[in-house]
């Protein structure tokens, strides 16, 4: 029997202590010619994985201390992995910024923190770590790999004034959206990384044999989860294809194909694929999935348990979990909830003065306990974000606010409802309007510009910019996007620019964005006369809805009008879904019109196919 004047309080059981890279090294000691990784039709075993990472350990040894942070601008490939690992060795922090963090966006980071070194390649970093007082070193790792770069070097540069360092003790950083236009660091230890793995382990069964993809967005943070999972574990990480990341026909080819046991998805990409029929013939046997709220449950045919998993960078990944075993019918919520705290973890719903709220209350959720990360590289922040436990959490000194709005049922489950600040979640990355704004205003042709979020046509969330010009020669919003992507990731970039001659003000003063939305053309009301054929009528249509733009012609090129991996996917399920052609990425990114790619959906159709 439940208790409904309970207070929103919950414990995980006991965590389990867990070293990283000591459990790596057991397994290249037991098992080193296990596979380690698989790119293509190459791998390398645990002894060839260590022996890379060993090599880049003694590299930059006499150059990177312990508690220095190392910036990696790499893809998923053997040398991602083997510096991750050389990192660790070092006793360095291993800082993940992807492989095309944007030049701006990297030299805005290698200025705001003190940097052991940058690792990628030449051309993609900062001009701190190209010119002048810079120095490089090429580090002996392999070009193997659809992804990996040709030359890899580890660039050194002064610290720029007033950079800060890495707490004590940090295994990995990660950054998060910024509300003062600047990315935010977020300092992880090894203990709390270790505890996750022990969890995740037991959750999956994963161990020698497994095959674990590889395809998370290196500067997401649970790309350390799927890392650090299989290589603690003696499975083998398997990278994704580049198509795979964001088509979901081609994922379940290569689940298939590799043999994968275990992924890891982010929401927006996970959600078609929990639509598709499934093949009988998959191996994999757990998917997790997380970064944005899950909104249907797995279908009938859906052969893998699926763990809805959610939690910020700053309480180690993933911090509650709810698990659907295959066929398992809906609990009665409309969406799936965000389930129970990991062992080790403490949750409460709380009032905004912290006091915990009646079971059933909405409120904010404070996370604390052995999940928590040591805090931001910026202190002040630190303690305004990291408070007190509430008196109800004996053996819990301190809260993280995640800003979440949820609810506890009486049975103890949470349930996601949103967000309490302006902070959205677009594509399962968390973004600041704040940032996205400060990208457009650095533009000299800008004077002032307002992000707003909407909900779209087929789900999940679309950023509108609006922008007020600095001078009369800015014609086009779509000019000023080429510069905002050099400061930021491709999920905060966004789908539309508007340009406004004022912005609308609240009664206190601050611009309206409910009013600037509430002026956009409804999707549902698009204009569709200039379709010259069915087919390009139904392919004018899904990318209206899925891009927001009303306005969108058949000569309107799909990337250009703000289409991004994620709504290439939704795109490619919706045809095939209407149209029964089934597409791959590449073709429909090779299209330079709407009218072409409708043209290429119409040969493709069983009936034309047929007539041929």
């Amino acid at each position: 029997m439940t208790d409904t004047s309970a207070p929103s309080i919950d414990h995980g059981r006991p965590h389990e202590d867990a070293a990283v890279l000591e459990g790596y090294l057991d397994w290249v000691r037991r098992t080193p010619e296990a596979p380690a990784l698989i790119d293509g039709e190459r791998s390398w075993s645990y002894a060839e994985l260590d022996a890379l990472a060993d090599s880049v350990a003694d590299a930059l040894r006499d150059r990177v201390r312990p508690g220095e942070l190392v910036g990696v601008c790499l893809d998923h490939s053997v040398a991602l992995v083997a510096v991750a690992v050389a990192a660790a060795r070092l006793g360095a922090g291993y800082l993940p910024l992807g492989p095309r963090p944007g030049e701006r966006r990297l030299q805005a980071v290698a200025g705001n923190l003190r940097l052991g070194c940058l690792i990628g390649a030449t051309e993609l970093l900062p001009p701190s770590h190209r010119t002048g007082t810079a120095e490089q070193l090429v580090l002996p790792l392999p070009a193997e790999g659809a992804d990996a770069s040709a030359t890899v070097v580890a660039a050194f540069a002064p610290a720029a004034e007033g950079a800060v360092g890495a707490p004590a003790g940090t295994f990995y950083s990660v950054l998060t959206s910024g509300s003062t236009g600047t990315p935010k660091a977020v300092a992880v230890g090894e203990e709390s990384l270790g505890a996750l793995l022990h969890w995740y382990r037991e959750l999956t069964g994963l161990g020698p044999g497994d095959r674990h993809s590889l395809m998370i967005g290196v500067a997401f943070d649970p790309h350390l989860m799927e890392l650090w999972a299989a290589l603690t574990s003696g499975a083998a990480l398997s990278v994704a294809p580049e198509e795979v990341r964001w088509d979901p026909g081609a994922l379940t080819d290569w689940w298939h194909r590799a043999g994968i046991t275990v992924c890891v998805l982010p929401t927006p990409l996970a959600e078609p694929v929990l639509d598709l029929p499934w093949r009988d013939d998959l191996t994999l046997r757990h998917l997790i999935v997380g970064g944005d709220r899950l909104r249907r449950y797995p279908g009938p045919g859906v052969t893998a348990h699926l763990h809805n998993a959610y939690g910020p960078a700053e309480a180690t990944v993933a911090t509650t979990v709810h698990t659907m075993a295959p066929g398992a019918a809906p609990d009665g919520a409309d969406t799936p909830p965000i389930g129970r705290p990991l062992p080790g973890v403490f949750v409460a719903v709380t009032d905004e003065d912290g006091h915990p709220v009646p079971r059933g209350t909405p409120g904010e959720l404070r996370i604390g306990g052995r999940c928590l990360a040591l805090g931001y590289l910026d202190e002040e922040l630190t303690s305004r974000r990291f408070v007190a436990a509430p008196q109800d959490a004996p053996g819990v000194d301190r809260v993280y606010r995640t800003g979440d709005r949820v609810l506890m049922r009486p049975d103890g489950v949470l349930e996601f409802q949103g967000r309490l600040d302006d902070q959205v979640k677009v594509s399962g990355v968390r973004i600041e309007p704040a940032e996205v704004e400060a990208a457009f205003e650095r533009d000299p042709r800008v004077r002032r510009a307002a992000v707003a979020a909407r909900a779209g046509a087929a789900g999940g969330v679309q950023l509108v910019a609006f922008v007020q010009p600095a001078e009369p020669a800015l014609r086009a919003g779509a000019e000023l996007l080429p510069q905002v992507r050099e400061w930021l990731p491709e999920q905060a970039v966004p789908t539309l620019v508007r340009l406004v001659d004022t912005f609308p003000l609240d009664v206190n003063g601050k611009v309206d964005r409910a009013v600037l939305l509430a002026a956009e053309p409804d999707t549902a009301d698009s204009p569709e006369a200039e379709a010259a054929s069915p087919t390009e009528h139904t392919v004018l249509r899904l990318t209206r809805e899925l891009l927001g733009r009303p306005e969108l012609g058949p000569l309107d090129n799909f990337t250009e009008a703000g289409g991004n991996s994620l709504i290439a996917a939704r795109l490619l399920v919706a045809l095939e879904q209407e149209c029964g052609v089934r597409l791959r990425a590449p073709q429909l990114l090779r299209q330079p019109d709407l009218r072409r790619l409708a043209e290429l959906v119409e040969a493709r159709r069983p009936s034309a196919v047929a007539a041929s």
